[in-house]
């Protein structure tokens, strides 16, 4: 009788296993299908948004220069322009400082500054980007207009191809400045996948290439780089995804513009700076659904950069595999 009671316990207790893990299943589930409904919803919302802008202006939406609400008539290309350039200086920038904090932290830093440095570096992260705007109106770009712009004028200014990238009026305001601001924003997060990723590479390596005789900067380059080249990729991606998409910092410093220039000192427009400041005051059909196009074009551009990163990680991925 006991032991019929006990196997009819060890069965109820089975049952209710199966029960729990066909729920935990499901659930589990549910949450990633819902991931997928917001992301499909999403797509879905900005095609049917952007379709009377394509089917009027078709293709040549995407390679239009004029913006014209007055007349309705509207192009892309200013504000990807915009977006492409100030997200390249960004990174340009933003790169090597991110480089050299994660190392100074994680290979030089004394452990008693560490983590008062690290704890800035995250914090910085968290600053609202209209504060990010508002610091760079305000106060970076008198001294940019003042200081900056014209000693690139005088030195970088002369020089047969990029000559034309630094002249024109040195207002403070611009696609450069806006460029330095969104670097300064993407470095926090830069430089703390970095750091993190840094930290994971296993301290018997470094200490070997110590006993070796190797320098910091060999055991740099020839260990901890060839480790963490993956995260380092994929920091470098989600800052430039991040500078991608910002808005309201760009706002503030780009200038607003609808016009292509040369010269990184005028003033322009990006994809979200415009989505920010006309949708809200747009007001016929076409013009509306011209922001849903910027819209679908910002994604189709950040699906590419994060495509591109994924397959850079299978590269890399691939080629350790078949020299190791």
């Amino acid at each position: 009788m006991q032991a019929s009671q006990i196997a009819h316990a060890r069965q109820a207790g089975l049952r209710r296993q199966r029960v729990q893990d066909f729920l935990f299943h499901k659930i589990t589930l549910l949450f990633a299908a819902l991931v997928l409904l917001a992301l499909v919803g999403i797509i879905i919302s900005l095609l049917i948004g952007a379709w009377p802008a394509f089917k009027e202006f078709g293709p040549a939406f995407i390679t239009t220069v004029e913006w014209d609400p007055v007349n309705d008539k509207y192009g892309a290309m200013i504000a990807i322009v915009g977006t492409l350039a100030t997200s390249v200086v960004a990174l340009l920038i933003a790169f090597p400082l991110s480089f050299g904090i994660a190392l100074f932290l994680t290979e030089i830093c004394p452990v008693w500054l560490r983590r008062p440095l690290g704890t800035a570096v995250e914090l910085l992260a968290g600053v609202p980007s209209i504060i990010y705007g508002m610091w760079g109106l305000f106060i970076f770009a008198p001294l940019f207009s003042e200081y900056v712009q014209p000693l690139l004028a005088k030195t970088l200014g002369p020089l047969p191809v990029i000559g034309a990238l630094f002249k024109g009026p040195m207002m403070g305001i611009g696609m450069l400045t806006a460029g330095v601001i969104l670097a300064v924003m993407i470095i926090p997060f830069i430089a703390s996948v970095m750091r993190d990723v840094f930290e994971v590479v296993p301290a018997v390596l470094k200490e070997s290439a110590y006993g070796l005789g190797c320098t910091k900067w060999e055991v740099v380059r020839k260990i901890v780089l060839p480790y963490t080249r993956n995260g380092v990729v994929g920091g470098v991606m989600l800052g430039l995804g991040r500078a991608l998409g910002e808005t309201m910092a760009i706002t503030f410093v780009i200038g607003n513009a609808h016009k292509l220039s040369w010269s990184m000192f005028a003033a322009g427009n990006s994809i979200a700076s415009t989505l920010a400041n006309e949708f809200a005051e747009a007001d016929s059909v076409l013009h509306v659904s011209s922001l849903f196009a910027l819209g679908l074009i910002l994604f189709v551009i950040t699906f590419i950069v994060l495509a591109i990163a994924k397959l850079m990680l299978l590269g890399m991925a691939r080629k350790e595999g078949t020299t190791s």
